[in-house]
């Protein structure tokens, strides 16, 4: 087997390989041919606000045919939510039908087909392999699967896994395809799991930290801008149905926070007449819960904004869990959003320096000094 072009699948695909062969997978039913099912009734219509389409059997040339025609035919919108229960095909496809997904602009789940609309009958568990898989990583959101539903990859479907099987991507060609749908390979490698006959299945609980799955929101967004009077950071996200975002601005001693929380103008005008509370968190830890103004409506958003001290800053922009909440009245379920800045500490470390030069008794930081020579350049006599 060829060396890995990414180190981070080797021991994973090598215990695979092991235990593939201890272990035999069982043999799989004859592939069925692909079917399609749209769901566009008003109720849909209604919650989803967009059609459902439910994509099953083989995933292969065919198929992309087929899908293709349904996307061109402008029966499906952008938005759409696209359901998938597969484990039969060509990887080749899959990716093919990625790319139709995302340039089509739909949304991807692992899902099974149900005849009827009704909740009274019971959800059949989907299982979405090897072809399906990638084709899944083509939704602009991309929910992880919940209850019983499974992805997965066989050990030979795996991103640098060798192939002999003419027209089958090489590993190169799987990893750029990764790279294509905004997938790092060193993120992906931490949702798979070790190999269960053969199959390395994607734990599900992992899929959105390492953003193999977005559950419905965009990478984080970091625009830095720069102010000798007052530094400006904005963290933006974009999610179904808006964009949210956190700006923070520097001063002297403090740095003023506001949250924008996108949720439509008629939602905003409702929230806003029943709120009680509006509040940050830090790492789930609020911060001075019932003080400060109320949420305000500005356009299709609810903004508030409170003042934090500077020695505050460094913990907020390496969290993994900053959130922005609103408590109404009446209701147990608080309403906002929670964006990872600790995934942009690299963008955000200019701002945060200089907000930090602004600060009464500001020191800089010493220049760096030279490293000391080793116990064995001295005894060398290496050291000029």
């Amino acid at each position: 087997m060829p060396e890995s072009p990414h180190p981070h699948f080797r021991w994973r695909h090598a215990l695979a390989l092991a235990l593939a062969g201890a272990c035999p997978a069982a043999l799989a039913a004859s592939p069925a041919a692909v079917t399609i099912h749209v769901r566009s009734d008003r109720m849909t219509l209604q919650l989803a606000k967009a059609p459902q389409i439910y994509v099953a059997g083989t995933f292969n040339d065919d198929a992309v045919d087929q899908i293709g025609a349904l996307l061109a035919s402008g029966k499906v919108s952008a938005g759409s939510d696209v359901y998938l229960d597969s484990t039969a095909g060509d990887i080749s496809a899959g990716m093919e039908l990625g790319r139709l997904f995302r340039q089509a602009r739909v949304n991807t789940h692992v899902g099974a087909w149900r005849a009827s609309n009704r909740r009274t009958q019971p959800a059949l568990p989907a299982t979405c392999l090897d072809a399906c898989a990638y084709a899944y990583l083509g939704g602009v959101y991309r929910w992880a699967p919940s209850g019983r539903d499974r992805i997965g990859l066989h050990d030979d479907a795996l991103p640098d896994a060798a192939t002999t099987v003419t027209g089958e991507p090489s590993p190169k060609g799987r990893l750029d395809y990764l790279e294509a749908m905004d997938v790092r390979a060193e993120w992906f490698a931490h949702v798979l799991t070790a190999s269960d006959h053969g199959t390395v299945w994607w734990d599900a609980n992992e899929m959105a930290p390492w953003l193999v799955a977005n559950n419905g929101r965009q990478a984080l967004e970091a625009t830095y801008h720069p102010s000798p009077a007052s530094p400006e950071l904005v963290l933006s996200q974009t999610v179904k149905g808006g964009q949210n975002r956190i700006t923070l601005q520097c001063a002297p001693q403090q740095v003023a926070v506001t949250a924008h929380y996108s949720v439509g103008y008629q939602q905003a005008t409702h929230v806003a007449a029943r709120a009680m509370y509006a509040y940050f968190e830090i790492d789930r830890q609020a911060l001075e819960k019932r003080a400060g103004a109320l949420p305000q409506v500005d356009g299709s958003a609810l903004v508030f904004t409170r003042e934090l001290p500077f020695a505050e800053l460094a913990t907020l922009l390496h969290t993994l869990s900053f959130g922005a909440w609103i408590e109404v009245t009446g209701s147990p379920v608080r309403l906002g959003f929670q964006l990872s800045p600790a995934v942009a500490a690299a963008r955000t470390a200019p701002f945060l320096a200089d907000c930090a030069a602004m600060q009464p008794g500001y020191q800089p930081p010493p220049a760096d000094e030279p490293a000391k020579p080793s116990f064995w350049d001295r005894l060398f006599g290496r050291v000029s």
